[in-house]
């Protein structure tokens, strides 16, 4: 039985040009990213949720409110915000599972405008002069081309066996939109903002959370999912912890005014062509020299593919055609992507990540290049905007977030065992 997140229709040389164009929108929101304020809850260690994949992204099982509602979510750690479809929905998208009614669920309690989490909202907080009307929010750019627009709440959610009552919540029950598989009816929160789901909980949980993403292969988006036999899990809390025998790390990086996880690259290598991950200062302090600078690309859980600054990705494609003896060939939708016809005589060179305090990731082909229909394509694309390092990358790595020590790791896994 074929999974309902296996998109059976799309042509073979679109898909992968459908997913860059479907995500670049999301590039420009991570600029305007406001910080969030806190709200506490305590709840004790060893939460989990299952996640797994689809063609593009990941999804997580979550329930909501009381009675318990199941939705499937994209875990996203470049939002603040968890929020799903909601009804009563005006022009929301379409979606598989049943869709979250506020009005049966005897937890929800709509914030006002006078609250301290409805104030934190910023730009996207939608209220008028009355402090005690209801909160409503309007967020663009989420998850590809997604939106939306609903009530902030305070509502129950449930990860596994583990509940966490008077959680902040959207509630989309206007103008919702996504560019991923309709198998998703919203996004959860990864966020280092105060809002997010680990914000609010830091006190419990200590603000860790780790994540070993499987691969998006056609095999494992196609079959019968059975999410134990998966395996797969986003952990909270102490069993977030990411140790033994391969773990590396480097520092994480925060900005004020961002929730977004900055990390800072040094290099990415091919075979034993380096190249390094800088831009031309042109200050006269600085003698107009090449420099890294640090917190120069964002990790993210939500992004497919990995954005590199467009002259290092001129580079990194340059010398991959060097070493791969086969033609490439061309994409209509998407020059600048790296494309090949699959067959066994085709060799792909391994390509490591430098990021800064000696995390070197050596990347199987598995990730560095999707295969789909025969055809494999590069998992990079280039962007004259935000540097980012998507799932793609990350697949079977279990990586692990400590934002109050500051440090990501990373240890290789076969995350399906």
């Amino acid at each position: 039985m074929e999974s309902p997140f296996y998109l059976e229709n799309l042509n073979d040389t679109t898909r992968m040009a459908d997913v860059i164009r479907g995500f670049e929108s999301r590039l420009s929101h991570f600029s305007h990213i406001l910080e969030l304020s806190n709200n506490k809850a305590k709840k004790p260690n060893g939460t989990y949720a299952r996640i797994m994949p689809t063609y593009s992204t990941y999804l997580m099982e979550i329930s909501i409110g009381t009675p318990p509602v199941k939705q499937f979510v994209v875990p996203d750690t470049t939002s603040d915000v968890t929020w799903t479809q909601c009804l009563p929905c005006v022009n929301c998208h379409e979606q598989e599972q049943i869709m979250f009614n506020s009005k049966k669920s005897s937890s929800y309690k709509v914030l006002s405008c006078g609250s301290d989490q409805c104030k934190v909202l910023g730009e996207d907080r939608v209220c008028n002069d009355f402090r005690e009307s209801e909160c409503r929010y309007n967020i663009s750019s989420y998850v590809g081309k997604a939106s939306s627009s609903g009530e902030l709440a305070l509502e129950t959610y449930k990860l596994g066996r583990t509940s966490f009552p008077n959680m902040v919540y959207g509630c989309g029950n206007y103008k919702n939109s996504m560019s991923i598989e309709k198998a998703s009816s919203g996004v959860f929160g990864l966020g280092s903002g105060p809002l997010s789901f680990i914000g609010q909980l830091r006190e419990s949980l200590g603000r860790k959370f780790s994540y070993c993403l499987v691969s998006h292969s056609k095999r494992n988006v196609r079959r019968k999912f059975t999410l134990r036999k998966l395996g797969s899990k986003l952990n909270f809390g102490t069993s977030a912890i990411v140790s033994g025998r391969g773990v590396v790390s480097t520092p994480l990086v925060t900005k004020p005014s961002s929730p977004l996880y900055y990390l800072t690259l040094d290099a990415i290598s091919v075979n034993n062509k380096r190249i390094p991950f800088t831009r031309l200062n042109r200050s006269m302090e600085e003698g107009g020299v090449d420099i890294i600078e640090e917190g120069n690309i964002i990790i993210d859980s939500g992004t497919p593919i990995t954005y590199l600054p467009t002259n290092i990705y001129q580079t990194l494609k340059d010398e991959l055609k060097r070493s791969i003896h086969a033609d490439s060939i061309q994409v209509p939708q998407n020059p600048g992507l790296l494309c090949y016809v699959n067959n066994k005589n085709i060799s792909i060179p391994f390509v490591t990540f430098h990021f800064h305090g000696g995390a070197n990731l050596t990347l199987p082909s598995t990730s560095t290049f999707s295969s789909a229909y025969g055809y494999l394509f590069l998992t990079m694309s280039p962007s004259n905007n935000a540097a980012i390092f998507g799932n793609f990358l990350q697949m079977n790595l279990l990586i692990g977030y400590d934002i109050d020590i500051g440090k990501v790791f990373f240890k290789p896994t076969d995350c399906l065992s």
